[in-house]
């Protein structure tokens, strides 16, 4: 039976990479990848020569069908995106329910991803706790920060750099202002940095600094 097999890379430090990803990696028939460029990087770090073929947000839905085909011809396939775990606010979710009704096994590797060291290092509680992802543009963005602003569980979002301080003076109008808040950028990386204090203090930390980077924002419970 074909199996598309879903496997996480790093999102910083090459180092997080399992042995487990390494090994499905070098057998499998071929990758498909949110950017073929930034996979061949990987793969030429660990010297594993394996066909990459582009499946992205841009592409997905033109594509799906034709890639389906070619899953079901071939014995493990392997789906990655740049950072992390594919579906986790990365393309993947599309082609996993078109595999499962297609009765293609899927397997999913445990690996690196960013909720968990975010929110772990905030040091809010952890027993409950909800992932929103990156939020809304434009349609529904407000509602979505109202509902964390009153949310009794942490909240974990991610958010650009570029973006990152005009969401915050977006939760400002809402939010209680001594409600706790942490930014985490760099995750695994060099330059990892975390950020924790009031809605002020880290508008005033974004506005003094510039912030570079993957960012993940960490909502204490309301």
């Amino acid at each position: 039976m074909s199996r598309l097999i879903i496997t996480p890379t790093p999102i910083g430090n090459l180092e997080d990479i399992t042995l487990r990803s390494i090994r499905y990696l070098k057998e499998c028939d071929f990758i498909l990848a949110e950017d073929t460029r930034v996979t061949l990087k990987l793969l030429n770090h660990l010297e594993i020569s394996k066909s990459v073929y582009s499946f992205h947000s841009h592409n997905e839905h033109r594509v799906l069908q034709q890639v389906v085909r070619k899953i079901q011809e071939a014995d493990r396939v392997v789906l990655v995106s740049d950072a992390g775990t594919p579906g986790i606010s990365d393309p993947g979710f599309l082609l996993i329910r078109a595999c499962i009704e297609n009765e293609i096994e899927i397997e999913c590797l445990p690996g690196p991803t960013a909720v968990i060291p975010a929110l772990v290092v905030s040091g809010f509680p952890t027993d409950r706790f909800v992932f929103e992802g990156f939020l809304p543009q434009k349609k529904g963005r407000q509602t979505r920060i109202l509902e964390i602003c009153t949310e009794t569980r942490t909240t974990v979002l991610y958010e650009s750099p570029h973006r990152i301080n005009k969401m915050l003076k977006q939760f400002q109008e809402f939010i209680h202002p001594d409600r706790q808040i942490a930014v985490i950028r760099e995750i695994s990386k060099m330059f990892e940095e975390v950020k924790r204090g009031t809605i002020q203090e880290l508008i005033d930390f974004s506005e003094t600094k510039e912030l570079k980077g993957e960012i993940v924002v960490v909502v204490s419970a309301s």
